[in-house]
């Protein structure tokens, strides 16, 4: 039988590799643009990105767990993707982890990369030049990874 440490570790893996792959190459770009709008149409749009995020979590952890005989459960498979589902929902949402990234004095490098940023990028005719490399990316990215680690957790522990 795979010990804890190990259970942890490849769920942890499995769940990273998703991560990316949804939250980059799942998610429609209309989900991108409108999941953090104000009212119904942002609540959906991010609600339909994180149902296919954790679709493809559970598609990619399932081979994983099976050709591995990891010993997972059913109750800590709810739990730690449920859990995952709602915080990346949570931070999706923007105005949430704009408001965290306030409280904890992080809210300059939130806007790192962006026209609120004192340095924010230029072309050569003074122009804002847009950026992937933003604070807010960074920040919500950092959010996911911590909220991974604590899925994988969940599900191995369970």
């Amino acid at each position: 039988m795979t010990d804890a440490a190990a259970t942890f570790a490849a769920v942890f893996i499995a769940l990273y590799i998703a991560h990316s792959v949804g939250d980059h190459w799942v998610q429609s770009s209309c989900q991108a643009a409108t999941k953090g709008l104000p009212g119904w149409k942002g609540r959906l749009a991010c609600g339909r990105h994180i149902i296919g995020l954790t679709a493809t979590k559970a598609l990619v952890l399932a081979p994983v767990a099976l050709l591995l005989d990891l010993p997972l459960t059913l109750a800590g498979l709810l739990l730690g993707l449920g859990l995952d589902a709602a915080s990346h929902y949570w931070a999706d949402r923007r105005t949430t982890l704009a408001r965290l990234a306030q409280t904890c004095g992080k809210a300059e490098f939130y806007s790192l990369g962006t026209p609120s940023h004192p340095a924010h990028p230029v072309t050569s005719q003074g122009k804002y030049a847009p950026t992937l490399g933003t604070g807010a990316y960074a920040l919500d990215q950092s959010w996911h990874i911590l909220w991974l680690g604590i899925a994988a957790l969940i599900i191995a522990a369970l």
